[in-house]
């Protein structure tokens, strides 16, 4: 690649797909162009790939099976010199603990509880139950209390920690995931069947705001260190509740906006990007090549 200003410092940067999805899966179309009109050069490769080691920062976009080799994939979020998300969060995040600690913080949330491997688990008074492992997929859905509990026994058996919650029927018609880029607001959009951009109320995204911040304090670091974060919330504004905070690698819902609101909210990615690395003293700006 001829750099047009090669006395310019260029960071070179990486979009981490996984090898399924080596160039992402389509939500983030687009994003190269917008970090190229900001004078950020980024390609994408898989998560996996030895040349993300010798990237100046790598920024995590569609590592979709990153659950199923976590503890390689944990290891490797060390080993890369600059990783956006940062490691410490992607550790946190990566386990449904991290629900526990932002309710604590007083963030309305589902009510959830994690059971480890060895520890007995105990179902909440609901007529429908999620058993799910506490990291990674594999929700579940049961009416049936001694089903749930058979289906917590497998995970357990597995050697895995189990997180039960009641379920809400609300997930399915009330969810709204709210987009942050650098700690900021930056758009909306239903996960009902059909993705669409929405519009949510200030209730809905105060939830939001403070599933950030409770998670900044936690990480001791500020909202604006979280270069991308979606925050998946149930209920209407008299009730809102988190369900998600997506931290890692979440879908950012840029395929569902029009191309007017895709073009902007990139261009704002970027800007938040350039912003961060000028913080990292990697920008274009930072300093000059010799």
């Amino acid at each position: 690649m001829k750099l047009a200003r090669p006395d310019v410092f260029h960071p070179r940067l990486v979009l981490a797909g996984c090898p399924q999805l080596p160039s992402g899966d389509g939500d983030d179309d687009g994003l190269v162009q917008a970090l190229r009109r900001r004078g950020l050069h980024a390609r994408w490769l898989s998560w996996d790939d030895p040349d993300t080691l010798r990237a100046d920062v790598v920024i995590l976009r569609a590592t979709r099976d990153y659950a199923a080799k976590l503890e390689e994939f944990l290891a490797w979020t060390t080993s890369v010199p600059r990783l956006l998300n940062a490691p410490a969060v992607v550790a946190w995040n990566a386990d449904k603990r991290y629900l526990l600690d932002l309710a604590r913080a007083g963030v309305p949330t589902v009510p959830s509880a994690v059971f480890g491997p060895a520890e007995r688990v105990r179902l909440p008074s609901a007529e429908r139950v999620v058993v799910r492992p506490s990291t990674g997929a594999g929700a579940q859905r049961f009416t049936n209390g001694d089903a749930a509990l058979a289906h917590a026994a497998a995970i357990q058996g597995q050697g895995r920690s189990v997180l039960v919650q009641p379920y809400d029927e609300r997930v399915e018609r009330e969810q709204i995931a709210l987009v942050f880029l650098g700690g900021k607001s930056s758009h909306a959009f239903t996960k009902a069947e059909t993705l669409t951009p929405a519009e949510p109320d200030f209730e809905i995204w105060d939830v939001g705001f403070a599933a950030l911040a409770a998670g900044a304090e936690r990480l001791n670091m500020s909202a604006r260190d979280f270069l991308y974060a979606r925050v998946d919330v149930i209920g209407g504004i008299d009730d809102p509740r988190l369900l998600e905070l997506e931290l890692i690698e979440p879908s950012l819902g840029w395929m569902h906006l029009g191309e007017q609101a895709r073009e902007l909210q990139q261009r704002e990615f970027a800007r938040c990007l350039a912003s961060t690395l000028e913080r990292l003293g990697l920008g274009p700006l930072s300093h000059r090549r010799p």
